[in-house]
């Protein structure tokens, strides 16, 4: 790990134990709101307090280590809440998509893990931080979660997006990614014409990241 990676895992580690609410008094921001209105804020609260200069823009939280942050929610088990959103999945080039060189692949490189945790009905000011996790897959990680990623960018490329659930992929899913329900974007066809079609957006099944802040190595069913 280079000094500038453990730096930041030094200062997420600086916030365990405080909850969101307190996190964002030190930094002047807001903490309230309904919680699927304001799913994104605590890691927008954590983004302001670690330092993160992403934004938006299609670059790493921090840009200058190549480091991506998540925070996962975590019941009192210590079980994830839920699946955690990852990046955006392009359709309309799926089939010239490659692991390699995808922004799944560069998001997933090295993420710093930072859990929040209480009861599932807890308000999310009222979470407390807990021990963050610096994290790059393992060559066998990798392996898999290409697989994953063939496995939906074949099926959208040969026109078959209707067919991806859910269901599919061992670690790695693909969901409907929208402000709601009537966000349209296209995407070709069987036949090779262009369909509207709801966004759809890459995310890590909760199995895989509960195990994960278990052993970094995990690599579970």
């Amino acid at each position: 790990m280079n000094a500038s990676r453990e730096a930041l895992l030094a200062r997420a580690r600086a916030l365990r134990s405080r909850t969101i609410r307190a996190v964002a008094e030190e930094h002047g921001l807001y903490a309230g709101g309904d919680a699927v209105r304001t799913k994104g804020t605590p890691g927008a609260i954590l983004e302001r307090a670690l330092g993160a200069t992403g934004g938006s823009s299609k670059v790493h939280d921090f840009p200058d280590i190549g480091v991506e942050l998540k925070t996962i929610p975590l019941d009192e088990r210590g079980v994830p809440i839920e699946s955690t959103y990852v990046c955006t999945l392009s359709l309309t080039d799926a089939e010239s998509q490659e692991w390699e060189t995808s922004w799944v692949r560069a998001k997933l490189a090295c993420v710093l893990w930072v859990p929040t945790l209480g009861a599932s009905e807890l308000p999310w000011p009222e979470r407390r931080i807990g021990e963050p996790l610096l994290w790059s897959p393992t060559p066998e990680q990798d392996g898999i979660l290409r697989g994953d990623f063939d496995d939906v960018v074949g099926l959208v490329g040969v026109g078959r997006i209707e067919e991806l659930t859910a269901h599919r992929g061992r670690w790695m899913q693909v969901r409907p990614k929208a402000a709601h329900g009537r966000v349209r974007t296209t995407a070709y066809g069987a036949d090779g014409e262009l369909i509207e079609t709801v966004p759809r957006g890459f995310y890590l099944r909760a199995k895989f990241t509960g195990a994960l802040l278990r052993d970094p190595k995990a690599t579970p069913d």
